[in-house]
């Protein structure tokens, strides 16, 4: 009689390991981000030229399949690749991709290649712009009436990144024998989900990433990066810097090659006002004038500015 096979860590009368849950939040959510497009893709594909069948009409029955072949594909997708290159005689690590988003999008092509009907393949629909018009539509349409909300396509997701992430880049491959060490362990683990700090962003992502989600961070507050006072978050900088920030570089709108920041344009037309003032006459004066009939011109000009700013400036001492 044969005995039994005993589980990983049964052998001294133990339970079975317990897996650490976590995962890397964002390339969760990334993932979970291309199922929609994805589904969006069979349903058009599957419906083209059927006038009796919709792409919404069939999305229900379709992500079912969908989700029911892309999670047993990745069940046995490590096992498969390994076998492949054992028979190619290659190493390991030379048949199992490193990505677990182009291993899923294989799965969710090969899937579609099975849904497509005849139209599809014959003709050149699949590179054919109404084809992605339709898809970006549907999955409007399906965002709208959140058809399949994100939180359960995470929930997909998850269970297909822990399934093909064969390096465990990104989730956590620890065990244990109980739930207390997997307690201890869950509150230092490099996985865990941590909520983003900047007032504004509803980001989770792992204690691992968030130094780098913190750098690209769209809500986080930041000094301007021209060197003004203003603080301001990263998503409104580039805005504030073209188009208000006092310290954004300005050209001379009159035309002397002139570069300084927007808040020395004042002080700029004040310094060179009798060039800028030659080179206005030079635009008004249609007529042949000297270059020194147009300096005296100019002097001219700025003497009465001056007097007419003295003369102000005397009527509201006097008036006020």
């Amino acid at each position: 009689m044969e005995l039994p096979v005993a589980e990983p860590g049964t052998e001294r009368g133990e339970g079975p390991l317990i897996q650490c849950p976590y995962c890397d939040s964002e390339a969760m959510h990334k993932l979970a981000q291309i199922l929609l497009p994805g589904l969006a893709a069979v349903c058009v594909d599957g419906t083209t030229g059927d006038p009796f069948h919709s792409p919404s009409v069939v999305a229900v029955d379709l992500r079912r399949e969908m989700v029911d072949y892309i999670t047993q594909r990745s069940e046995s997708f490590i096992a498969d690749a390994l076998i492949e290159s054992e028979a190619n005689q290659e190493g390991p690590d030379a048949a199992v991709p490193d990505d677990p988003f182009e291993a899923v999008s294989v799965f969710m092509d090969d899937f579609g290649s099975t849904k497509r009907n005849i139209i599809g393949h014959v003709s050149g629909w699949l590179l054919s712009d109404s084809r992605d018009d339709k898809i970006d539509d549907l999955v409007q349409e399906m965002e709208a009436t959140r058809f399949w909300p994100l939180e359960r396509r995470e929930a997909v997701a998850e269970t297909l990144l822990k399934n093909v992430d064969l390096r465990t880049r990104f989730h956590c491959p620890e065990k244990y024998e109980s739930e207390a060490r997997l307690a201890d362990h869950k509150q230092q683990c490099s996985f865990r989900p941590v909520a983003c700090p900047n007032d504004g962003c509803r980001a989770r992502v792992s204690v691992r990433c968030a130094r780098d989600h913190d750098a690209a961070c769209p809500y986080k507050p930041l000094q301007c990066e021209q060197g003004c006072e203003k603080r301001l978050l990263r998503r409104d900088m580039d805005r504030h810097c073209v188009t208000v920030c006092p310290m954004r570089p300005m050209k001379c709108p009159f035309g002397c090659d002139s570069s300084f920041p927007d808040r020395d344009l004042e002080k700029h037309c004040a310094q060179f006002l009798r060039p800028h003032l030659i080179k206005v006459l030079k635009a008004i004066h249609k007529k042949a004038r000297s270059e020194d009939e147009l300096k005296d011109l100019a002097l001219k000009l700025e003497k009465v500015r001056l007097l007419t700013h003295t003369f102000v400036n005397e009527l509201n001492i006097h008036c006020f």
